[in-house]
């Protein structure tokens, strides 16, 4: 006797078998990840600083290098990029995929914190913020006329460009 012919004279084993793969598909498409579009953005959050009237040289040694020195000893973190231009500090952390991007948030502000009373007096505070890859423009738009006042050309914008850009 093989299977069929057990099914035919037994027909509620057919239907519990049959209820059982149905229960075990439903179980395993509840499970399935959906990989079309997976968020593979890594944590990043950016540290900037102004320090008016000082030269690169300065922000590179009483700014930066004061907040590298304090977030390169977080957990998780995969790169630490830093720019010291004229009056400004700019340190941007990437976390590891695997990192919360609040806890990754938390644990830079912590840090800076810490070290903030080493930093000059006369400095800003430093502003943290969570980079968000979805809010990159996407697009920049620029507009110059020689005959039109730049109201004009603002008014333009606002009544024929943007509301086409948003459709």
């Amino acid at each position: 006797m093989n299977f069929f012919d057990l099914c035919i004279k037994r027909p509620v084993l057919a239907t519990v078998l049959s209820l059982v793969v149905v229960l075990l598909g439903l179980i395993g498409y509840q499970r399935l990840s959906v990989r079309e579009y997976p968020r593979i953005d890594e944590p990043i959050v950016s540290v900037s600083t102004n320090y008016k009237g000082a030269s690169p040289e300065v922000i590179e040694s009483q700014i930066t290098k004061t907040l590298e020195d304090s977030l390169s000893g977080i957990e998780g973190v995969s790169l630490i990029t830093s720019n010291s231009r004229s009056e400004r500090s700019d340190i941007t952390v990437t976390f590891k995929i695997t990192k919360d991007p609040d806890v990754g948030a938390a644990e830079v502000r912590d840090k800076v914190a810490r070290v903030r009373a080493r930093l000059p007096a006369s400095a800003d505070e430093p502003v943290i913020a969570k980079v968000d890859a979805d809010a990159s423009p996407v697009m920049w738009f620029a507009l110059t006329s020689e005959t039109h006042t730049q109201l004009q050309l603002s008014d333009a914008v606002n009544r024929l460009i943007k509301p086409r850009m948003l459709v």
